[in-house]
């Protein structure tokens, strides 16, 4: 009934429009909401971000005989890992086996690679979460989707010290890299060159920094119509996390980005809580093969996927 192939620049409208598609059915559904509003163009951003750093990295499903778009897949392959990104399928197409064709070749693809193979995605889908978890796929962390909404003239910071957090640039990349690895055990320093160089206008990065000047935390953000989060973002300890989400917060005054905040972390999210975070989702990380013990707090996003 289809066939894999991988996208090509003719079929970003059709993809953009499947994610949108898909996306909002999915929570219009569950929830009564939409993830995303503007049009299909505005998931756009997904095909450019994904193949400006990783050409070639769109699994896409192709009907035999329409030609029509089934449902797509973006992956990412780092230094560490492979990261899998949003998923979709069109949905006159769930249950078609159509998800689950795409991820066998992104596995397959990890595997030959001796990578493991990591996302971030929904706990209240439950489809999603099972299509993961058959293929072997197990949760290693909790994340609570926190929205905060910025006042116009921005938060107030006098109960966050950000005396030690300034805007990144490229000669950070190697310390940034270093910081991950050693927080997490992964690295991908061609994502931070990216978010760093800005070539789109819709990134911003801050790092911070100990009393010795050395890196010990870093927080990117996206301003884009079709994302509007915080991360991803390293740090060691839930002080720096919590200082380094309220300076970026302050680069989207009147609007109301998300955040992933480790559920585990209290401290973290009682910082949240008292500058009026709400929760809207919960995610969880997934990895296929090796995963290091986390030794600090990592706040991932959506896209390109962390994982």
């Amino acid at each position: 009934m289809f066939k894999l192939t991988t996208m090509k620049k003719s079929d970003w409208p059709e993809v953009a429009n499947l994610i949108y598609l898909s996306t909002n059915h999915w929570y219009q559904t569950q929830q009564g909401i939409s993830a995303f509003s503007g049009g299909p163009d505005v998931c756009l951003l997904f095909c450019q971000v994904y193949e400006d750093i990783d050409p070639d990295c769109c699994l896409i499903a192709k009907h035999e005989q329409t030609g029509m778009i089934l449902g797509s897949c973006f992956y990412h392959p780092r230094e560490t890992h492979v990261s899998l990104g949003i998923m979709n399928v069109h949905p006159n197409y769930f249950g078609a086996g159509v998800a689950g064709a795409l991820l066998n070749e992104i596995i397959q693809f990890s595997q030959q690679r001796e990578r493991p193979l990591r996302l971030v995605s929904s706990a209240l889908n439950l489809d999603s979460y099972s299509l993961y978890n058959r293929k072997g796929f197990v949760p290693t962390a909790i994340y609570q989707d926190m929205v905060i909404k910025v006042p116009s003239n921005g938060i107030d910071t006098s109960n966050f010290d950000l005396s030690r957090i300034r805007d990144a640039d490229l000669e950070d990349v190697s310390a940034m890299g270093a910081l991950e690895f050693e927080v997490s055990g992964i690295s991908r320093e061609r994502d931070y060159c990216y978010f760093i160089e800005n070539d789109l206008d819709i990134w911003h990065v801050s790092i911070s920094e100990d009393k010795n000047g050395a890196i010990n935390g870093f927080l990117v953000s996206v301003n884009h119509p079709g994302s509007n989060m915080l991360g991803p973002g390293i740090s060691k300890n839930a002080d720096t996390a919590a200082n380094l989400i309220v300076s970026e917060l302050n680069q989207h005054q009147g609007r109301s980005p998300i955040v992933l905040v480790p559920a585990d972390q209290r401290p973290l999210v009682d910082a949240m809580y008292s500058i009026g975070a709400k929760n809207c989702e919960l995610h969880f990380a997934q990895v296929l093969g090796d995963q290091q013990p986390i030794n600090g707090i990592v706040m991932p996003t959506f896209m390109p996927e962390t994982g």
